[in-house]
């Protein structure tokens, strides 16, 4: 395939404007970890969405229905588990401050968290501490990319983490895979985020809920 130079400049454009916009989330983002590294709180910090790292950020209605959802199944003492979904973090601690929760994320910017935060690589779906074993009344997934490998590893990480329940968020297109592997339902519910995606989004649940 051939380029004219008018390509050639396009394509040049494109690369710039990929660097710039780089760099401008680099400094917004080294800002929020000098306030988190002042022991200033860090509840209303907000994160900007990595578009490298596959993150897309859920809207307040999706916050809204999934905190209410597993509040009435575990309780306001209830543990949970979030593995990649860490827009759920602020809601749950905004709404439900007496719940235990971690944070499972490959984004090291959310370590700004403490001890809540837990590095995860879904590559490496069983590198987990004993004690998060089956520890966790409520398991929240939301695989990054859209792909079985993907899926299938974040699963293996869930059902290790669960005692008994799981909310999967993910594409609808992987509905034929998640189902078996999870042994879930999909549910009316679709989750929703803040920037628009082209891809379809579902929620699957091994249990009853308003969510259905």
């Amino acid at each position: 395939m051939s380029y004219s130079d008018d390509d050639s400049e396009e394509l040049q454009l494109s690369i710039e404007a990929q660097k710039a916009l780089k760099e401008f989330y680099e400094e917004q983002n080294g800002k929020l970890l000098t306030l988190c590294d002042d022991k200033k709180d860090v509840s209303n910090v907000q994160f900007d969405e990595d578009w490298q790292l596959s993150q897309f950020w859920y809207d307040e209605n999706t916050c809204e229905q999934i905190t209410k959802c597993a509040l009435q199944k575990v309780g306001i003492h209830g543990t949970i588990a979030l593995i990649s979904c860490p827009t759920l973090y602020k809601a749950f601690k905004k709404k439900l401050p007496s719940i235990s929760i971690k944070l499972l994320e490959y984004d090291k910017r959310f370590s700004a968290y403490g001890t809540d935060f837990i590095f995860y690589d879904y590559n490496e779906p069983f590198k987990l501490d004993k004690e998060l074993l089956h520890n966790f009344d409520l398991v929240i997934v939301d695989p990054p990319f859209l792909s079985e490998e993907c899926l299938t590893k974040s699963i293996q990480t869930a059902k290790l983490l669960m005692k008994n329940y799981v909310i999967l968020c993910t594409g609808e297109i992987m509905e034929s895979i998640a189902i078996p592997l999870l042994n879930v339902h999909k549910c009316s519910f679709e989750p929703r985020h803040k920037n628009n995606l082209a891809n379809q989004f579902a929620c699957f649940t091994n249990f009853s809920s308003e969510l259905d």
